[in-house]
């Protein structure tokens, strides 16, 4: 009955009803389609960092897993961790290459000054914030599919509305049966922008807290890993002249 009813009045509706109801059928399938799919990605990206956070965590030596070559795909704080690894090989040894001498090279090698450090933090801060593009790509199309779909709504049942009182004061006719296949034609475009906006606006909300926690555990992971670098591999007491 309900399918009926909104075949009937999508066939009522004017030519202007019916190219909103295709850009609202349209923003559907595109806001269904990010919301599958960054599910996946979320769910996909906190399994991983579980899975990085048991290992880091394993070992005492803060450099073992980029030792190994390890490699955690879809694992934002993974990518932090590279990033701050590359650079601390990089200012420590003067090279990021692993190799079968890289255990040996770390043990010798010089701590590195603060401002060394700072470098480390940049490069990993910049991760951080790469981390937080890849997360939030897509979202304005949820974002926008919540806010835009009722207003689209909205233009197409005024319009319809419009028309169909302008066809009454034409035809001279005012009977409820004259009126209502426009007012039902008009009215659809409401009912479809509600359909394409409240499961976007649930999935938005869902989708933003979870991307925030992901960015906290990003944030909390470059502190405490910079923090391990400071402990065991900066030596407070060495002047930056060393690399001027």
């Amino acid at each position: 009955m309900i399918a009926a009813g909104i075949v009937y009045a999508f066939m009522e509706s004017t030519l202007e009803g019916k190219a909103i109801l295709t850009v609202l059928f349209l923003a559907s399938i595109f806001s269904w389609s990010v919301m599958v799919t960054k599910f996946r990605y979320f769910g996909f990206c906190k399994r991983q960092n579980e899975r990085f956070y048991d290992i880091f965590h394993e070992d005492r030596e803060p450099l073992r897993i980029y030792e190994k070559n390890a490699y955690f795909e879809g694992s934002n704080i993974y990518d932090i961790y590279e990033a701050g690894a590359t650079e601390l090989c990089f200012q420590m040894l003067g090279s990021v290459e692993v190799d079968e001498t890289f255990s040996s090279r770390l043990k010798t090698a010089e701590k590195i000054t603060p401002s060394q450090l700072r470098a480390v933090q940049a490069a990993m801060e910049r991760a951080v914030g790469e981390s937080a593009l890849r997360l939030e790509s897509q979202m304005i199309v949820l974002s926008t599919a919540v806010s835009g779909a009722p207003f689209l709504g909205l233009l197409g049942t005024v319009w319809g509305v419009m028309d169909a009182f302008a066809g009454i004061a034409m035809a001279g006719n005012a009977n409820l049966a004259a009126m209502a296949p426009g007012i039902s034609g008009s009215l659809i475009t409401t009912i479809i922008s509600l359909l394409v906006a409240i499961p976007a606006m649930f999935g938005y909300n869902f989708l933003v807290t979870t991307m925030r926690s992901l960015l906290v555990q990003a944030d909390n992971f470059a502190a405490e890993f910079s923090s391990e670098i400071e402990h065991r591999y900066v030596d407070f007491g060495t002047r930056d002249s060393r690399r001027s």
